[in-house]
């Protein structure tokens, strides 16, 4: 598989030699999927594994009334949908947020890795666990933060995640999303949306150009966010 996926396992435990090689030897369907896409609905019984190679996805699911809710974002290195190997049914929709090269894997892969390669099994147990954390503090964002704070500390938290995978340079990182899917995230309009760009762009704390995200000085918009990156549990690369 590629680099990213093996970068985020070693991030939360150091893999031996042999599992990485096995990683490194799996072969799977690979897919370019257009942005806007879904990768799988909610309610399916997928005969596949989705893994993110290249470009963005979301986890999100819709209200009756056709209102979304993103609660996960999916970057190169994350698995889409890891515990259908287990459960069968999907709880949710896996969409792209852009153009993305999607690896797909069989279930089986997954039952092997449980059952045969403790020390991968325990790196993607550490990940779920890891999704868990950030769901946690995701529906924190929602609730108590005010609207700069909320989009500040979703960019503090891309910024490490991009950067444990070898996707950041000089504090820049692709971040090709519309106000539209930051509103779904967030829970703010458009219009409060663009407001609170507006503010973080005058206060120096961020730019967005050309579908990629600036930030001058990381730790000035941490700080700003009141960002602590110990719910994302990784030991390498320092956050």
């Amino acid at each position: 598989m590629e680099n990213a996926f093996i970068r985020k396992l070693d991030g939360f435990l150091p893999l031996p030699a042999e599992d990485r090689e096995w990683l490194q030897s799996l072969t799977g369907r690979v897919e370019e999927v257009t942005a806007d896409q879904d990768l799988i609905r909610e309610g399916d019984n997928p005969e596949t594994v989705h893994l993110i190679l290249e470009g963005f996805a979301a986890r999100y699911k819709m209200t009756i009334d056709g209102k979304r809710q993103i609660f996960a974002y999916l970057i190169p290195g994350d698995f889409c949908d890891l515990h259908v190997a287990l459960l069968k049914t999907m709880d949710h929709s896996i969409g792209t947020l852009s153009p993305c090269r999607v690896a797909t894997l069989f279930p089986s892969t997954i039952i092997e890795i449980i059952e045969r390669r403790p020390a991968l099994a325990r790196a993607l147990w550490i990940s779920s666990l890891v999704d868990e954390a950030t769901l946690r503090e995701w529906l924190l964002n929602l609730g108590q933060r005010p609207a700069r704070e909320r989009i500040a500390h979703l960019f503090c938290e891309m910024h490490v995640r991009m950067r444990a995978v070898g996707l950041t340079t000089d504090g820049s990182f692709e971040f090709p999303l519309t106000q539209e899917e930051l509103g779904d995230t967030t829970g703010l309009s458009i219009v409060h949306v663009n407001r609170s760009l507006k503010e973080l762009r005058e206060a120096g704390l961020v730019t967005m150009r050309n579908d990629r995200l600036i930030i001058p000085d990381v730790g000035r918009l941490k700080t700003f966010a009141g960002f602590d990156p110990a719910y994302l549990h990784l030991g390498w690369p320092a956050p």
